[in-house]
């Protein structure tokens, strides 16, 4: 039990800490941002369970006012802006990215890789460019044409947390929560 306190207390951090990396906003106002790569190894590391409640923790710590988004912006203001769909798909995009690790017994790059693109891509970007879409008052297949410019630096995004989660548990397969 405290170990799993840990994990998800330490992936709720690193989160945050991606959020230092410098963000490019696009011109529907959602910023292109390292922190999806952190949901993502919240799932293909820790699991499906676990990696979802790193992100609700990190994004309880996101409400209450702490400015660990990208570009300092925290608060309840962000859940009434255009990324607002993908703060809610947070901890969906990381428990899916983990049950796929969990369920799926493929070698961890494939499994980690793959999870990454289902969760951190694919349900990311439905529940991103529902949000998006709500907020701005625009068709889903308006925001469709803005969402393009978040693939290519995604897929980086997930074959890096495959990457990542085969040298974890190449290094220390027993800090492999996803497959314990």
């Amino acid at each position: 039990m405290e170990r799993s306190l840990t994990h998800i207390a330490l992936f709720a951090a690193l989160i945050a800490v991606l959020g230092f990396v410098p963000q490019m906003t696009l011109p529907g106002g959602v910023p292109i941002t390292a922190q999806s790569m952190g949901i993502m190894l919240c799932g293909t590391v820790l699991g499906a369970r676990r990696g979802a409640l790193a992100v609700l923790l990190f994004l309880a710590l996101v409400a209450l006012g702490l400015p660990l988004l990208s570009g300092g912006r925290g608060g309840l203001g962000v859940f009434a802006s255009p990324s607002v769909g993908f703060l809610i798909g947070f901890p969906i995009a990381a428990f899916v990215a983990g049950l796929i690790v969990e369920r799926w017994r493929a070698p961890i790059l494939p499994a980690a890789t793959a999870g990454a693109v289902m969760g951190g891509m694919v349900v990311l970007y439905a529940f991103g460019a529902t949000g998006w879409a709500l907020m701005l008052g625009k068709s889903l297949a308006e925001v469709q044409v803005f969402l393009l410019a978040f693939v290519p630096g995604d897929l980086i995004k997930a074959v890096l947390a495959g990457l990542v989660t085969q040298a974890i548990a190449t290094a220390r397969p027993g800090a492999l929560l996803s497959r314990a």
